[in-house]
């Protein structure tokens, strides 16, 4: 309980900036509607960003099982470097698709609330139904975002270990154990990208559709 009345007033002053926030977006003319199809692309963006790193991690790995002979320590600052990077893109599509449910909820509550405003029946209606259409779109394309998301971790956890277990034993040994993980890394990261495609794929349609 104690942590929750901390919380709230934290939750509570967030809500407030991000709708002073689309207020003043609509008074030059930007509705949540925008903000929601440039979000999601920012997304798409992210998560290209994001596939193309987890690759040159798994070129990093592959060159690290190949080792012949050189500087030890240069190879392991480098797989370091390529888990850092991956790190940061991971965040990076976490707060892209956090981005994007923050807008969608409020466009969502707003199209509702705006719905009772009507008095075209017919008119009321149609909208309705295109409400209820773009939701149910859009819930479809967050779940598939948050599976490319979730597929990302299994990947980071190997990569992590992989770097640690590098770190603490800087001698061939080490190389050759590591070797044995590389196709599960190459399966993990593989599941990753074809994930990232669908919620790609699902984006620009759904884009599509606000745009109409």
């Amino acid at each position: 309980m104690r942590y929750l009345l901390v919380l709230l007033p934290l939750l509570l002053s967030l809500s407030a900036c991000q709708t002073a926030y689309y207020s003043a977006m609509e008074k030059v003319g930007v509705h949540k509607r925008d903000i929601l199809a440039d979000r999601v692309e920012e997304a798409q963006e992210s998560q290209q960003e994001a596939q193309q790193q987890f690759k040159s991690a798994l070129e990093q790995f592959s060159s690290l099982i190949k080792f012949d002979g050189g500087d030890l320590q240069r190879v392991y600052e480098a797989t370091d470097s390529e888990f850092q990077a991956c790190s940061s893109a991971a965040e990076d599509v976490s707060a892209r698709i956090n981005s994007i449910e923050s807008v969608a909820d409020a466009l969502f509550d707003e199209w509702q609330d705006e719905l009772e405003q009507y008095t075209n029946t017919s008119l009321k209606q149609d909208s309705a139904r295109k409400l209820a259409n773009t939701k149910r779109q859009y819930n479809s394309l967050l779940k598939t975002m948050r599976r490319a998301e979730k597929s990302m971790q299994p990947v980071l956890a190997s990569l992590k270990d992989n770097t640690l277990y590098l770190k603490h034993n800087l001698n061939a040994k080490a190389i050759g154990a590591l070797q044995g993980e590389f196709n599960s890394v190459q399966k993990d990261i593989n599941r990753l990208i074809d994930d990232m495609n669908k919620a790609i794929a699902q984006s620009e349609q759904f884009v599509a559709t606000l745009k109409q």
